[in-house]
């Protein structure tokens, strides 16, 4: 069922439950201290929640007590020192500590890729969940909110009942997330929706407290936050089908460039009319470099792999080909690159050996330092793999980046990035690199080529200033 809250009409009636702990309302734990499970743990603290976050990671775990926020969130750093000061949100690496303190437990790790094909790695699920589960003294509401293959939470039901005592009646529910990174502060204090799939009404009634502060700030401000409370597998599935229509949407608008580039169309002026219409939207609609991050990209290759265990692989073969749509174009900008500079692809690739590139962009996305599958870090590789001398500028993920590619050059702003290049690609739609001024950049390159992989640049400003200038998909 879907309840919107608050509503005019009277709230279908939930059952009122007293946590296991008896405080006034649930204590909760995020379990992963990673993206996920410290941005919800600082906000659940913020709504006036009794929080304890925990991580193995030591050092991830005394730099959060001590205030350092580990990832580049807009607004997050802020939160975390207050709700510490205010001693409602502390973190710790004791599993037993972790235990006693909680009502809900939210597991929050990571479901990589696995090294030996396209599923989902439930590898860090497991051993946070048996790990917890042993140490366990009273009952206890255990929330999946990674984002895990169909079936999941039933595994983690059995694995609750084998390593927890069977007198304790734990229960286990799923809630999954939808953190867009950039917004995720908000998007946790002002969800654009909240699913939980639950068993039983206890189950029900610990979410549904465990989700009041969020309620009440939508009433304070006149919102409506609608309440889906369904059962574990369409949970589980709402994240990985809501990831996979993105998905499709920004490889179609992509495959939209492909054929623009071919005819001589413009993508951008596609895009904007055909997202006048209201069945369609103008939201993801922007052709460019594609989508990357730690969830679009493994997030569909896992789902494909378990709707093929599954007997239903046919239904998804479609997002294969919104997989290779979306790695298609990181090529297009090396060949665009190679256009502009007058060099030749032979059958190895281009040769852009004594040339130098200004690369502006290393994260997937802007406000974030998230390198992770970042197609701008991949396009880097490409062009230095093929001969040039890449210097790279990101406002946040310079750090993350020399880390996963160290053998590329980092510059510490656009100035010192573009001094003698060749070439200028911007690569992340980052403000700093949209509002440029063209003529000032100009005057510190070699030459006045730029590849526009956003289409995010004012491309008439650019070419008045005297530069060559390529968009994905622009003519």
């Amino acid at each position: 069922m879907t309840i919107p809250y608050p509503n005019t009409q009277p709230m279908p009636a939930i059952a009122s439950v007293t946590p296991p702990s008896g405080s006034s309302r649930p204590r909760v734990t995020f379990l992963g201290t990673g993206y996920l499970g410290a941005t919800y743990a600082i906000c659940y603290a913020e709504l006036g929640y009794d929080v304890l976050g925990f991580d193995v990671d030591a050092d991830k775990i005394t730099k959060l007590n001590a205030g350092e926020v580990p990832i580049h969130e807009p607004g997050l750093d802020e939160l975390l020192k207050r709700n510490l000061a205010a001693g409602r949100l502390r973190f710790s690496t004791d599993i037993a500590e972790t235990a006693e303190h909680g009502d809900v437990h939210f597991i929050c790790v990571g479901t990589p890729q696995r090294a030996d094909g396209m599923g989902a790695d439930l590898s860090y699920v497991e051993a946070s969940v048996t790990s917890l589960a042993q140490h366990l003294t009273r009952k206890a509401l255990i929330v999946g909110k990674s984002t895990v293959p169909v079936g999941t939470a039933e595994w983690v039901e059995q694995l609750v009942g084998k390593h927890s005592p069977a007198d304790l009646g734990v229960e286990v529910a799923w809630s999954p997330e939808f953190l867009q990174e950039g917004f995720a502060v908000d998007d946790v204090l002002r969800p654009n929706r909240i699913v939980v799939g639950v068993k039983s009404e206890w189950a029900n009634g610990m979410l549904y407290a465990a989700h009041k502060g969020v309620f009440d700030l939508a009433a304070t401000e006149d919102r409506e936050v609608p309440l889906v409370v369904t059962d574990f597998a369409t949970a589980e599935l709402v994240k990985v089908a809501a990831n996979a229509f993105l998905a499709t949407k920004i490889s179609f608008i992509n495959a939209m460039a492909e054929v623009c580039e071919a005819s001589g169309g413009d993508v951008t002026q596609l895009a904007r009319a055909i997202g006048y219409d209201p069945r369609i939207g103008n939201r993801f609609l922007q052709a460019g470099l594609g989508f990357g991050g730690a969830c679009l990209p493994k997030d569909i290759r896992a789902f494909q792999a378990r709707a093929q265990e599954l007997g239903a692989g046919e239904a998804l073969r479609f997002l294969h080909e919104v997989d290779l749509i979306n790695l298609r174009r990181r090529t297009r900008v090396l060949h665009l690159a190679a256009e502009l500079l007058g060099r030749r692809a032979g059958p190895a690739g281009p040769d852009l050996s004594g040339t130098r590139i200004a690369v502006l962009g290393a994260t997937f996305k802007p406000n974030t330092d998230d390198v992770r599958d970042a197609p701008a870090l991949a396009v880097a590789a490409l062009l230095h793999k093929a001969g040039a001398d890449v210097h790279v500028y990101d406002p946040q993920g310079v750090e993350n980046a020399r880390r996963a590619v160290p053998e590329l050059t980092y510059e510490a702003g656009i100035s010192e990035a573009v001094a003698g290049a060749d070439l200028v690609c911007v690569l992340t739609e980052w403000a700093d690199f949209r509002n440029a001024d063209p003529s000032v950049l100009g005057d510190l390159v070699a030459g006045r080529r730029v590849v526009d992989a956003r289409n995010c640049l004012d491309s008439a400003l650019w070419t008045q200033a005297g530069w060559e200038y390529r968009g994905l998909g622009r003519p």
